[in-house]
This record gives C-alpha cells, sequence and structure tokens, in this order.
C-alpha cells in the first residue's frame, strides 16, 4: 500500500470537513439573523443535547467511538454560538439585547418573543435564573434592558421586581400585560391518576390554589421557574412529577398536556415591566403612566394626604405596594402607579405638593400605559 497516496486521501478527506464547517457557518449567520428577528436564545442547550444523542446514534452505526464523536460536537457547537455571537456584533443595526427570567418556553420568554419579535434590528434574548441576575445585567451593562414581571391578577404582586428599584439606578420604561393559560404537563403516557407532585414557579402555584384544593393527592412543589419545572419533568423521568408551566413549554421539552387552563381565573393575566438604565421618552399627549417610589416622612397621615394630593389634581392612582426598608424594622417604602405623564402641569404640581410628606420621592419612569 502506499502510504503517501493513503495520506493524500486523508487530506482531502479534511478539505471536504473544512469546507463543510465553513458551509455550516454560512447556514449558522442564517440562523442568527432568523433568531434576531423572532426574538429567540442563541444558545439551546436542551436542543444541543438531543443533537448530541442523535450525533451519538449516528456515530454508532458508523463504526466511530460515540464519545469523541459528542467531544468533536461540543466544540462545533460551541464554534457555531460564537459565529452567532460575531454576525450579530458585526451588523451595523446592533440587536436589542433582553434580559428574563427563566428558560425557553417560561412566560416571560414568550412576552418578551411577542413584544419584540420582528423588531427592526432584531432582538438578542437571554434567560437567567433569578430577577437579581436579569437586572444585574441592565445594570452592569450585559443587557439594554430586562422584561419581568410585577404583578398578576390572581397572585398579585411580585415582590422580586419591586425590590430591584430600592437602590436606584434601575428605570420602568415600558409595560406589557399578558394573558396567562397554565397547563399541567407530564411526561408522554402518564395518566393523571399516576402524579403526585407538581412543581412550578410560586407565583404560578398560587395562581391554581383552586386546581389543587380540587386534587389533594397532588402536593405543590417550588422551583425557579415554570419552564425550568418543566424541564426538570422531562429530565427526571419520573411518573409521578408533574409540572405547571405553559403549552410552549410542553412541546419545548416535549411533555404531554394533562389538562390545560387550570388557572383559578380565567382572565388570568400578568403585567411586565421593561427596565432600563435610562428613562424612554414618551409624547407628552400619549396615554401613559407614571410611577413613583416613595418613603414617608415621620408625620401621622402622610400616606393619606399624598394620596389626597394626586387625586386632587385629577391623577388616578392604579397600583399602591408597600416593601419594608432593610436593615429599619417595620418601615416602609411605597411603589405608587399613576396615570398621566410626569411632565404634566397636574403631575408637577402634585410632585411639589408631596415632597415635604417624604424622605424620598423618586420617579422610576414614565412610559405608555398598556391599554387593554
Amino acid at each position: 500500500m502506499d502510504l503517501s497516496h493513503l495520506r493524500d486521501r486523508i487530506d482531502s478527506v479534511d478539505r471536504q470537513i473544512i469546507a463543510l464547517l465553513a458551509e455550516r457557518n454560512q447556514i449558522v449567520e442564517e440562523v442568527a439573523l432568523a433568531k434576531l428577528e423572532a426574538a429567540s436564545p442563541f444558545r439551546d442547550r436542551e436542543r444541543e443535547e438531543r443533537l448530541l444523542v442523535r450525533l451519538r446514534e449516528h456515530a454508532t452505526a458508523a463504526g466511530v467511538d460515540p464519545h469523541q464523536i459528542e467531544r468533536i460536537y461540543r466544540i462545533v457547537m460551541d464554534m457555531s454560538v460564537a459565529h452567532q455571537e460575531a454576525t450579530v456584533r458585526n451588523r451595523t443595526d446592533a440587536p436589542l439585547r433582553v434580559a428574563y427570567q427563566g428558560v425557553e418556553g417560561s412566560y416571560s420568554h414568550l412576552t418578551a418573543q411577542r413584544r419584540f419579535g420582528g423588531r427592526a434590528g432584531g432582538a438578542l434574548l437571554t434567560g437567567f435564573d433569578t430577577f437579581r441576575q436579569a437586572g444585574d445585567a441592565v445594570l452592569h451593562g450585559a443587557a439594554d434592558l430586562a422584561l419581568l414581571p410585577i404583578e398578576n391578577t390572581t397572585a398579585g404582586s411580585i415582590n422580586e421586581t419591586y425590590d430591584l428599584f430600592s437602590t436606584g439606578g434601575l428605570h420602568i420604561t415600558g409595560e406589557v400585560v399578558s394573558a396567562i393559560e397554565h397547563c399541567l404537563l407530564a411526561l408522554p403516557g402518564v395518566a393523571f391518576a399516576e402524579l403526585r407532585t407538581v412543581s412550578s414557579h410560586p407565583q404560578a402555584l398560587a395562581q391554581c390554589q383552586a386546581f389543587f384544593s380540587e386534587h389533594p393527592h397532588l402536593s405543590p412543589s417550588s422551583e425557579l421557574d415554570t419552564a425550568g419545572s418543566a424541564r426538570r419533568v422531562a429530565e427526571l423521568g419520573d411518573r409521578t412529577h408533574a409540572a405547571i408551566a405553559s403549552a410552549a413549554a410542553a412541546k419545548t421539552y416535549g411533555l404531554a398536556i394533562l389538562a390545560s387552563g387550570i388557572q383559578t381565573s380565567a382572565d388570568n393575566a400578568t403585567r411586565f415591566v421593561e427596565i432600563a438604565l435610562r428613562p424612554s421618552p414618551v409624547a407628552p399627549d400619549a396615554p401613559a403612566k407614571t410611577s413613583l417610589l416613595v418613603a414617608l416622612a415621620d408625620r401621622p397621615g402622610a400616606l393619606g394626604e399624598i394620596l389626597m394630593r394626586f387625586a386632587s389634581r385629577g391623577l388616578s392612582l392604579t397600583k399602591l405596594e408597600s416593601r419594608p426598608i432593610p436593615n429599619i424594622p417595620f418601615t416602609y417604602r411605597f411603589y405608587i402607579d399613576v396615570l398621566g405623564h410626569a411632565s404634566s402641569d397636574a403631575f408637577q404640581h402634585a410632585l411639589a405638593e408631596v415632597a415635604g410628606l417624604t424622605t424620598e420621592l423618586r420617579i422610576l419612569g414614565t412610559y405608555a400605559s398598556e391599554q387593554r
């Protein structure tokens, strides 16, 4: 056998492999643009793991070491993500970087997709485990804004989001209200009677209290995220374990929907707010809402007086939320939502009148009010 000829054949195959990797990168560029347009995350860990399973099967069938193929393709996938990110960085119309709490298929992710999908320049979505991490991404420049839930029509306020504003530096630049339909998800082929534990975000569990009352054999279990709970059910492979999440999460993680619309209220909806480093301009004549942070002066009836001053100026309050001030027991900040533009004469007069009743008064943002 001619060794030189064999080496030439290997060189030829290597050139073909490199040419195919170059072709793969060209497709990856198109994928990056499609993800920007659809406001989808660049990295999909679940899809990558499913792809690796298929590649190991292909390798075994071809008589190639599947573990080595997995090692090679993990490098190839890292190269693909880096190439997608480089494609985005080199665009003249840079995409909007949006942080949210949760994983793909979570309600925050789905709301961000609906809000930013089709945006000129695209949107790059990144999920974080906690609300604080998403807010920090904005504070540290890793994201342009975060889209986070702040209240639900059934379970009430989401305190983790309110607490992000306590130290300053973040502003509310928009709001969006999303209808929330919760589904009971389990492994394919599992019967309802087999279930014992149902996991989800505490807010989702609270929004389905009537469902748990009707089915006392089901025990709720708190997780960081709705879609993350669905992913965990798929990973555990436990037929007694289910999750409460979206129908999209069922599709993403290969689960079956055993029941739909299990939320207590048929009109269940969550209000999300956009959070950024700087306020966003709103036309003075546009329907607007302004959010305030207020700490009260040590004066009896101060809160009542503040509310009356806004009412006397014809300004309607739509939300009043109290949160404890850390390290000062039994003292509170108040978050107030007011229908109106902070630059209007009525609003400016009201602010001047209430200033003496507060030790802290901050405008968190004026933004377009969601019309429902």
